[in-house]
Order: C-alpha cells, then sequence, then structure tokens
C-alpha cells in the first residue's frame, strides 16, 4: 500500500473532535484528505458526540457540500459493545450514517460474556447490512477484547461478512501483537486501519494506557511504533486513516495539516526506501 503514490487518507475525528461536522467537511477538504470519520456515539460516558439526524438540514448541508469538495464520510465511531448492548437502539444512528454515505462502524468489544459479545456484535452486524455498512472491532488493552487475536476470534465466531477487525497502531502495539500478525488474518476481515505514533515505553496500569490513547499519540514517524512494519502487513484494500487527538497549543487546523504532512512523508520515506532496496 505504501508503494501507491498519495493514498487516499482519511481523519479520524477524534483528531479534532472539537470541530463539528460541517466544518469538519471544509477543514479537511482544504488540507487534502479524501475522507471523515464522524463521532455520532459517544464513545464514553461525558464524551464529546455529534448529532447529524438522518432528516435535518445539517445533515443536507453537509451532503452538499461533500459532493462539492470532492470528501467522503468512511466510518462512524464509537460503539461499545457491553452486557446492556441492544443494536436497535443504533437504529436512527446509522439511519443517518447510512445517509451520509458512511461505509463502516467502529466499535469495541467489552463484554466478559463472549457468547452474548458474539451474539450482540452479530446483530450489529445484520442492523448494519440493512444500511449497506459494515462493523469493525477494535481491541484495547483495558476492554474485555484485550488483543487482536481475541477480536478476530469474535468477528470470526459471528461469521457476518460484513464484520471485520480495525487495526489502531498504538492499540495493536499496547495490546500485544506486532505487525507480522496481520499476515495471519484472512485479508478480508482487514478493512481500517488508524495510524499514529508513540513513545517505545508501554504505559503501566489501564488508566495510563487511557490517557495515552486519548492525549499522548504522537503523530505518525515521531515516535517508536513500527509503522513501516505494520503497513507492508495490511492488505491493499485497507483503508488508512490518522488519529492522533489534538492535546493543546496549535489550532485544529494546524493540527490536522501537521498530521495529514507527516502521515504523508512518512508513507514518502517508506516508498523511497523501497525503490533503493530495488
Amino acid at each position: 500500500m505504501y508503494l501507491v503514490e498519495n493514498p487516499p487518507l482519511g481523519l479520524a475525528h477524534f483528531s479534532v473532535i472539537d470541530v463539528p461536522p460541517l466544518e469538519l467537511v471544509g477543514l479537511a477538504a482544504d488540507i487534502g484528505y479524501a475522507a471523515i470519520g464522524l463521532r455520532l456515539y459517544p464513545a464514553f460516558p461525558g464524551a464529546p458526540t455529534y448529532e447529524v439526524p438522518a432528516d435535518s438540514e445539517l445533515s443536507r448541508e453537509m451532503r452538499r457540500l461533500m459532493q462539492g469538495e470532492g470528501i467522503r464520510v468512511y466510518d462512524i465511531e464509537f460503539v461499545t459493545v457491553g452486557p446492556d448492548f441492544s443494536a436497535l437502539a443504533l437504529k436512527p444512528m446509522l439511519e443517518a450514517a447510512n445517509v451520509l454515505g458512511a461505509r463502516r462502524l467502529s466499535v469495541c468489544g467489552d463484554d466478559p460474556d463472549r457468547s452474548r459479545l458474539v451474539a450482540n456484535f452479530a446483530a450489529l452486524c445484520d442492523l448494519a447490512a440493512e444500511f449497506d455498512m459494515g462493523v469493525d472491532l477494535e481491541c484495547m488493552a483495558w476492554r474485555a477484547v484485550s488483543s487482536l487475536p481475541l477480536a478476530v476470534q469474535v468477528v470470526e465466531a459471528a461469521e457476518r461478512p460484513n464484520g471485520g477487525v480495525l487495526i489502531d497502531a498504538l492499540h495493536l502495539s499496547r495490546t500485544g501483537s506486532a505487525p507480522a500478525a496481520l499476515r495471519d488474518i484472512a485479508p478480508g476481515l482487514i478493512r481500517s486501519a488508524q495510524l499514529c505514533d508513540a513513545r517505545s515505553e508501554r504505559p503501566l496500569g489501564n488508566e495510563a494506557m487511557i490517557r495515552e490513547a486519548r492525549a499522548q499519540r504522537l503523530l505518525p514517524g515521531t515516535g517508536a511504533l513500527p509503522l513501516r512494519e505494520l503497513v507492508e502487513a495490511l492488505p491493499d484494500h485497507a483503508v488508512l486513516s490518522v488519529e492522533v487527538p489534538l492535546s493543546g497549543g496549535v489550532t485544529a487546523e494546524d493540527h490536522a495539516r501537521r498530521l495529514f504532512d507527516a502521515t504523508r512523508d512518512l508513507l514518502a520515506r517508506f516508498r523511497s526506501n523501497e525503490a533503493a532496496v530495488r
């Protein structure tokens, strides 16, 4: 994938979460992103989220702007599949996402009852399929689905064609998997990947890992994560986005631009190194 000249990049909404959806479209388009993600569901209690109802003027205005700017909504975040999860409760959000053209919904698994988790994930996949969307399960060290192998097991057990696993560079590292592990997964299960960087030291304890994931990520290429190996291991069809939450000191636009430029530069170095080897 990194050999492709200027591969399309998506901007995860969490990178600039204080930017409302309509403004996010213009900001991303001006910088050169091909797609955006949207936070239409609270990732955790008190987390910022936005509503763009399907039959609303905001939704219509967003669609007009996206068409004019040549940008799309790729994924919607972020749902926790816990013990009390109900897929049907998400139907209005999925309707809104479908109208905007979203293709994937990102979730995490936080139910210790494996059979119930699989059943709920399958039910969500079935509901999402009604709106032409897929569902990507992401592992996080502090959740019940705390590793890539566990995420793959849940998705495979659900047996839904639109189910997949989301590969996040930080979570992959912090949950103990190397990029080479991706080569052992059926390529069709990996539809989406999020890039960021981080320090070499793994934080100690769940609270420290949560803090790192939400406020201490680094621009791609400025840390110690094995990003080259990760990108090399991704299937060619995987959609790349960048997720590094703004932690202060710069404007949202400047942060999104730095994130875009850093990722582009990193992928260009990968291509250059590959050409030199050949």
